[in-house]
């Protein structure tokens, strides 16, 4: 593990974040991999710019895709990725929806998709924001990041009123024990971080308040015929949290900030995708996203 900044029990100041982003590098482009991709599918989809992120609006501008022919009589699904930008199924996944499977839903939904809420984050492979905050605990009044903020914004202005369901698509990764973790106990000053066990597989992180069983077992199923379910550790749990079923564990994810609670849609699943398991690759991991939302 390396080494982390600022004194271990001593919560960050503005020298440390400073010195934290400092470090921080682009090892890939958001353009190449994200906006080109969004570009070509503008036939079919309408495509809008709903915001920027401030510190860079000219390189982080940020899009949504949804149905061109949006029919307020219908349903509406809401897709997003990129939440953590170094979740990197997260975006390629809800953008692989787009230019593959989309089209084949929109006659029986209206479906929006914000493929990468976290432009930076995902350029920098990180999890936070430039101001070592964390986009997924974010979603609260008066968001601290742009991240948050812009995509509450844009759902807020189309004045939907029948979503059905959300899908936020997230990865957990071994950097969570090597990088993240650790950073995360030295900014909060909650001393030396111990190692948690990640889990090997695809699991699900459903709302305490929307459990939703059936639904969260119908993704998994699809899920099943691409990558295989993470089982249980040794206490019966998953991160921590006790299991619902095979698969699932719940959050209160309103009372957290997560992105899951961006909308009341009364079904609402995180994707949790494990792309540092032997039996996994990045191309298993961008379908299982896809067969996660086809499966809901």
């Amino acid at each position: 593990m390396r080494k982390v900044i600022g004194t271990p029990g001593v919560k960050w100041g503005d020298a440390e974040k400073a010195l934290w982003l400092s470090q921080q590098v682009v090892q890939r482009s958001y353009q190449n991999e994200i906006l080109d991709k969004i570009e070509k599918v503008k036939s079919k989809f309408h495509v809008e710019q709903y915001g920027s992120l401030s510190y860079n609006p000219e390189k982080y501008p940020l899009f949504s895709v949804r149905s061109k022919d949006w029919d307020n009589t219908k349903d509406t699904v809401i897709i997003t990725g990129g939440t953590h930008g170094y979740e990197t199924s997260g975006a390629q996944g809800a953008v692989r929806f787009i230019e593959t499977e989309m089209e084949n839903y929109i006659s029986k939904f209206n479906i929006l998709v914000a493929p990468c809420l976290s432009p930076w984050g995902y350029e920098t492979i990180n999890r936070w924001t430039p101001q070592a905050i964390d986009p997924n605990r974010s979603f609260v009044p008066n968001s601290p990041t742009d991240e948050a903020s812009n995509i509450i914004k844009h759902i807020e202005s189309l004045n939907i009123n029948n979503i059905i369901a959300h899908f936020d698509l997230h990865e957990t990764t071994d950097t969570d024990n090597t990088i993240f973790s650790p950073n995360l106990c030295a900014r909060d000053g909650l001393g030396e971080y111990e190692e948690e066990e990640i889990p090997d597989g695809f699991y699900l992180v459903g709302d305490t308040l929307r459990p939703q069983p059936e639904f969260q077992r119908s993704v998994l199923d699809a899920v099943e015929k691409v990558t295989h379910i993470a089982e249980a550790d040794s206490n019966n749990q998953i991160i921590g949290e006790n299991i619902q079923q095979v698969g699932v564990i719940n959050y209160p994810c309103k009372e957290l900030g997560l992105c899951a609670s961006l909308t009341n849609a009364p079904y609402v699943t995180t994707t949790e995708v494990y792309p540092d398991s032997p039996k996994s690759s990045p191309e298993i991991c961008i379908l299982a996203q896809v067969a996660a939302i086809k499966g809901g």
